[in-house]
């Protein structure tokens, strides 16, 4: 771990060009959602909006789908067949498999609950992307045990779990991830060549070679749906040209900082996931005034 290289300097934003077109910014689908969960595909539809992308794509389960639409009419809506509970079934991957082309980065995962059949669509639509793709919530639950679909990956992997994710990932317990986070984490992206975003206070964001611990959030954020926004955003960010460990960086450094100004303006306990979309924008604003963004200028809230 000698060679490890401790990264502080964030990414610089490029202007984006004024002659720009919603191609231009990136096209992003998120696979998400089932029967009680809609607003986990919501507010990662959410997240990716706020995140810059010319156009989001949601793929859920038919069953959702109209309470998916209602909550933002910004997003665009791909329905799927779903079984007779309201979650995805292993035939809608030949629709899916139409709708990945002309992607320009993909998320699976959040909200699609943890059935064998389910379990096993995921397992079968991740080797067929060919972009850059987020796993994250049931996206990762369906790789325990099955990490070799990791292997000679097309495109980047980027993976986003929290503590009891990840430690069911690697058969540990969640209090030796917790001592170990940035060894565990940083072992297991060499070991599987992807950025590995392992969440909680200091986020640990490594590609096996490269580490950045955030500085951003606070613990108004421990409540259910942020993990979503979160997906969402760096999917977005990808879909624009970032590299993945900078995209990772960005997106995380953005969603913490988005949770600093909303505990500002509403308090830590008053908070709910959909607040982040709502504060992202004045997190670009602030992110965006800097020339040359340092981590270190930012203080980890004590709130």
């Amino acid at each position: 771990m000698t060679d490890l290289q401790h990264v502080t300097q964030l990414p610089l934003i490029p202007p984006r060009p004024e002659d720009g077109h919603k191609g231009s910014f990136g096209k992003v689908m998120i696979v998400a959602g089932s029967r009680g969960m809609s607003g986990a595909a919501a507010l990662a539809g959410l997240g990716a909006l706020r995140g810059g992308a010319g156009l989001v794509y949601l793929a859920v389960p038919r069953f959702i789908v109209n309470a998916v639409a209602a909550i933002e009419p910004s997003y665009l809506i791909i329905p799927l067949l779903n079984d007779i509970y309201g979650r995805l079934r292993v035939r809608a991957r030949r629709k899916l498999y139409r709708k990945l082309e002309g992607m320009d980065a993909v998320a699976i995962g959040p909200g699609l609950r943890q059935s064998l059949r389910t379990q096993r669509l995921i397992r079968k639509v991740i080797p067929r992307v060919q972009v850059p793709l987020v796993i994250d919530a049931d996206g990762l639950n369906a790789l325990v045990d099955h990490l070799d679909l990791l292997a000679g990956a097309p495109a980047p992997r980027l993976l986003t779990p929290h503590p009891g994710e990840f430690a069911r990932l690697i058969g540990q317990d969640i209090g030796t991830v917790q001592a170990n986070r940035k060894q565990l984490a940083t072992e297991f992206a060499r070991t599987h060549d992807v950025v590995l975003v392992l969440k909680g206070q200091g986020t640990v964001v490594t590609d096996g070679h490269r580490v950045y611990i955030n500085t951003t959030g606070n613990s108004g954020m421990a409540t259910g749906g942020t993990g979503d926004v979160l997906t969402g955003l760096l999917t977005a960010i990808l879909g624009q040209g970032f590299s993945p460990f900078e995209a990772a960086q960005l997106a995380t450094f953005l969603h913490g900082l988005a949770g600093d100004i909303a505990a500002e303006e509403l308090s830590p306990p008053g908070m709910i996931a959909s607040d982040l979309p709502r504060f992202l924008p004045q997190a670009w604003k602030e992110y965006l005034k800097t020339d040359h963004p340092d981590s270190r200028n930012q203080q980890p809230s004590e709130v």
